[in-house]
């Protein structure tokens, strides 16, 4: 298919977008993780570890989309991934813009708390909000420019 049409309908795939879709709860999943430890655990502002979960996550996601959901899409070798890693950290800048300003709307904006066990959980829930607002983005732009799906 040539075409922005043809790209879009490509990553219509029900079977794709269930790829991105899970690899993304393995994403989240280790990403609220880091959020729960560093703020729960450690007090740091929710900025601050929504950043170093950010990272961990990215990383995680790239790795495992590269192999799976997109492994027809790039180019060979290491160069070529390398390209791919740095320009889906790039890509991510969206989604992650969502993410954070979802967390800081719902954080420092609101007078929210969620304590479980003498923990505030608040701050990994409003994480967990942002990241799926943010995944549609994310999906869009590491198909279209990530990987380029669709390109001949």
């Amino acid at each position: 298919m040539s075409g922005g049409l043809g790209k879009l309908e490509e990553l219509y795939s029900g079977i794709r977008f269930g790829q991105f879709v899970s690899v993304g709860a393995v994403g989240a999943t280790a990403e609220t993780i880091v959020v729960a430890i560093l703020t729960a655990g450690y007090g740091l502002l929710p900025q601050l570890a929504k950043a170093a979960g950010a990272e961990v996550s990215i990383t995680l996601m790239f790795l495992i989309n590269d192999r799976w959901t997109f492994s027809e899409a790039g180019s060979e070798g290491w160069l070529a991934g390398g390209r791919r890693y740095l320009k889906s950290h790039l890509v991510r800048a969206g989604g992650l813009f969502v993410g954070f300003a979802v967390l800081t709307v719902l954080t420092s904006w609101t007078d929210v708390t969620l304590v479980v066990f003498g923990a505030d959980l608040w701050p990994t829930v409003a994480n967990a909000i942002g990241i799926g607002c943010g995944m549609l983005l994310n999906y869009l732009t590491e198909g279209l420019f990530t990987w380029r799906v669709g390109r001949e």
